[in-house]
């Protein structure tokens, strides 16, 4: 009898395996910040690694390919590439970053203002951004390029920075247009807080996180641009040495095979871009997941 009956409740259930703890790294662009982290470190204390003058022209050692004395070979004008990589690093760097900078500080106010206006300003503002959008980026940036005439750093930041606010400005509109009934905002006007007080302290730590994938996009952008630009001969000048000013010596590099004048500002360019693209993937995927648990 007792095999044929069972007390309710007395069977054990199996026991359920503790769930694994995901891994910190999985899915983070370890390998990428590393790497992006090593090519800023060379380009930022480059005197401590520069093995030769990056400026100074040996003509009696003009394109030497790599060997022990030139570890990346020289161009057409005996400069030490080596040297021309870390020092020439900077300066795409800086124009990335300004450029980067400029964008999204005009992004942030044009956006802040067009989703704090009312609904028909609203509308024409954001009618002039779709304007601006449908324009190529590389073709807006040859032609004011084309009008102001010869490049520097400065000028060439400012012209690809001021054609490439866009898409972020969006962004700003959109959050601004959600959060500007906020009670904090509300709040905030009634105090007499000014436009920008309510912007920087209230309205900005809440869309910043949105944007940052688009601003890390944007140095990218803005560093294809310039070395675009340089390789179309309407850039930085061949004597401002940057990563795309080594570019724009290709024609003569075909010419004499000197193949590593290329390949090598080339493959530093295209790791960079590559690891910031990753990053800026992975702030996107976070910003994206942020707002889904809202």
């Amino acid at each position: 009898m007792s095999g044929a009956f069972e007390l309710a409740g007395m069977r054990q259930l199996p026991k359920e395996e503790p769930a694994q703890k995901e891994k910190w790294y999985k899915g983070k662009p370890i390998v990428a910040a590393v790497v992006l982290m090593l090519i800023l470190w060379g380009c930022l204390c480059c005197n401590l690694i520069m093995t030769k003058d990056p400026v100074y022209m040996d003509l009696a050692n003009c394109n030497v390919p790599p060997c022990k004395e030139f570890l990346f070979g020289t161009d057409t004008m005996g400069r030490d590439i080596f040297s021309m990589i870390w020092y020439g690093g900077r300066i795409s760097l800086v124009i990335g970053i300004a450029a980067a900078f400029i964008s999204t500080a005009v992004a942030i106010i044009f956006g802040a203002v067009s989703g704090s206006a009312p609904k028909w300003m609203d509308g024409l503002m954001m009618r002039l951004t779709d304007i601006l959008i449908s324009i190529p980026g590389l073709l807006a940036v040859v032609l004011i390029q084309a009008v102001l005439g010869r490049a520097d750093i400065l000028g060439l930041s400012f012209v690809i920075g001021i054609t490439s606010w866009t898409a972020i400005a969006k962004v700003v509109r959109t959050e601004t247009r959600r959060l500007r009934g906020s009670d904090y905002v509300t709040a905030s006007k009634c105090m007499g807080g000014s436009f920008f007080h309510v912007l920087f302290h209230h309205l900005a730590p809440n869309f910043i996180s949105s944007i940052m994938f688009m601003v890390v996009m944007n140095i990218r952008s803005a560093m294809i641009a310039e070395a675009t630009l340089s390789f179309m001969g309407i850039g930085l000048p061949v004597g401002v040495i940057s990563w795309g000013s080594m570019l724009s010596l290709a024609e003569q590099a075909l010419l004499t095979n000197a193949w590593w004048t290329i390949v090598i500002p080339g493959v530093f360019l295209i790791v960079t871009l590559l690891c910031m693209t990753s990053i800026g993937n992975y702030m996107r995927k976070n910003a994206n997941r942020r707002h889904s648990n809202l």
